[in-house]
């Protein structure tokens, strides 16, 4: 008889909210009671202030989701994250709805015994986000509403993890 493997119990590791978030309450919660942990890593992304009057300037952005397939979505990539790298737990914050200059966007958060599994699943998890999630992203302009696709360098980054990259050009 094996002795019983420990059992640590989690917030879940994806929620998708319009309510900002806290990022000490969410790596203390990630990590909490969990002994094997010797690496956190963490990723927020920002909306950036992009209206000092450049062109391009952004004054607001909304997200929006498919509720319910997005989670899921993102618990399937999670899922793939452990397979690939040896991590303890994963945990993704999204926010939707109307988001201002400075507002935080999403949080990344990976635990492992080491930081290189932490690092790497963290940045697997981010190019997947900015790539293959089902958000759909409409930043305000000066010049009015536009919705934003990926760009080719966020499909170049998760194309280096092995996984379709659907803007890239087709060769052959």
């Amino acid at each position: 008889m094996h002795p019983a493997q420990p059992v640590y119990l989690s917030a879940p590791r994806v929620r998708i909210q319009s309510a900002d978030f806290d990022l000490a309450n969410e790596i203390a919660e990630l990590r909490a009671g969990d002994g094997r942990v010797g690496a956190v890593c963490s990723f927020v992304g920002t909306v950036r202030d992009r209206t000092a009057g450049t062109a391009g300037s952004i004054s607001s952005m909304e997200l929006e989701h498919y509720p319910g397939m997005t989670e899921a979505s993102i618990e399937a990539m999670i899922d793939e994250a452990q397979r690939r790298f040896d991590i303890f737990g994963a945990r993704v914050v999204h926010r939707v709805g109307l988001l201002q200059p400075m507002d935080q966007i999403v949080l990344v958060a990976v635990t492992s015994a080491h930081r290189g599994e932490s690092f790497q699943a963290c940045e697997f998890l981010m190019d997947y986000l900015k790539t293959q999630a089902p958000f759909w992203k409409k930043e305000q302009t000066p010049d009015g509403a536009r919705w934003v696709d990926a760009r080719v360098s966020d499909d170049l980054a998760m194309a280096k993890w092995g996984l379709d990259a659907p803007n890239l050009p087709v060769s052959g």
